[in-house]
């Protein structure tokens, strides 16, 4: 983590600000803010939640407590459109520069929840020493990051719809392509088949 007295004072308050938004303090909270303030500086966004607040999109790949301490690092949200979501189970996100097109892909290392013990040998609550060494642990031990692609279609860009219609079975709208068309009939994804309700 780098030493520097504004970095750590940003962390802290970053961190702090993450209880209003997930409820309590635990290391996936440290994880994601430690993840955002890096991921974010890897792709030169400096501010944002001000000037910079529509040159990015972030995905993340798990539904678990460093989302919501990427999103109140971020400001990115579902309904902005600049926080997409790609459940693949892994501590991991991917920060996208939208005018550079600079990406990268920072994954939270496994082999750090054991060698935080190396950090806080005193703690004996695994959770509890997690989150103190997730604090003060380089960026290298927690993480692995790599230059990346992302091809973000048009559809999936913050801003208003690009097209609305109507699904032939159930009348329900449905935006931004993610209507199928089968059997010549243009169906929203319940309808083809793909429905996560009954």
């Amino acid at each position: 983590m780098p030493k520097n007295l504004k970095y750590k004072e940003e962390f802290e308050r970053l961190l702090e600000e993450t209880l209003n938004t997930h409820g309590h303090m635990c290391p996936g909270q440290v994880l994601g803010v430690r993840m955002s303030l890096l991921g974010l500086d890897l792709i030169d966004i400096h501010d944002p939640k001000g000037v910079d607040r529509k040159k990015f999109i972030v995905y993340v790949e798990i539904d678990r407590c460093g989302t919501d301490a990427i999103h109140t690092v971020t400001g990115c949200t579902l309904g902005k459109r600049s926080l997409k979501f790609v459940d693949f189970g892994k501590m991991a996100a991917t920060f996208v520069h939208l005018e550079t097109g600079k990406a990268v892909r920072v994954l939270a290392l496994e082999a750090s929840r054991h060698k935080a013990k190396n950090y806080f040998p005193d703690i004996e609550d695994k959770y509890k020493c997690q989150l103190e060494a997730y604090k003060v642990m380089p960026d290298e031990e927690l993480f692995e990051w790599k230059n990346v692609t992302v091809d973000i279609p048009d559809e999936d860009m913050p801003g208003r719809p690009i097209r609305r219609v109507q699904c032939e079975t159930c009348g329900e709208y449905v935006q931004d392509k993610r209507d199928i068309t089968l059997n010549g009939k243009l169906l929203c994804k319940a309808c083809a088949g793909e429905a996560y309700y009954k």
